[in-house]
């Protein structure tokens, strides 16, 4: 099965000062560096709305993590793949399961994982990867992570998973 790394809108304007913000990124730095040694692609989703302008000081990737010569897709909408070029990348991929993360939990990770299971994807939630700005945010992440932990869908999957299980996964394919 074809796996891509999702990693979901981790911009200045939507992670800065979210819930265990540093512990998150660090996490998304490691899958990020662990996909890419184990050959499986990374693709970065970035929010644009009229208070976070393309090209905005608010739009760009944290400065922590260092996008590579992989694929981006600017999205307008909670779910990454409305009206974006993510379902087109997908298939050039021949992505069968996401592994996502970033930010924010209960809004633009959840709506695209929903979108994902509802295209037939089978998904992992990086359960230690996805944060939320929401004044209850241990509370969203928890409850996030519980309704993705085990579901089910005809034909297709999500589940949750730690960054350290998904890297081990990864290494042990690798070999």
């Amino acid at each position: 099965m074809t796996q891509t790394l999702l990693v979901i809108d981790v911009q200045h304007g939507v992670i800065d000062g979210a819930h265990g913000r540093d512990q998150v990124v660090g996490n998304i730095g490691e899958l990020v560096t662990a996909a890419r040694d184990a050959q499986v692609p990374v693709v970065w989703v970035q929010h644009n709305e009229p208070a976070m302008t393309i090209g905005s000081d608010d739009w760009q990737l944290v400065d922590e993590l260092d996008p590579a010569d992989e694929p981006r897709v600017d999205k307008q909408y909670r779910s990454s793949f409305e009206d974006t070029s993510l379902p087109g990348i997908l298939e050039n991929l021949a992505t069968r399961e996401l592994i996502v993360c970033g930010a924010e939990t209960n809004y633009c990770v959840r709506h695209t994982i929903h979108s994902a299971l509802e295209r037939g994807f089978d998904v992992t939630l990086v359960a230690d990867a996805h944060t939320t700005s929401d004044e209850n945010a241990a509370q969203v992440i928890a409850e996030q992570n519980d309704n993705f932990g085990n579901y089910r869908l005809p034909g297709r999957t999500c589940h949750t998973a730690q960054t350290a299980d998904v890297i081990s996964d990864w290494h042990t394919s690798a070999s």
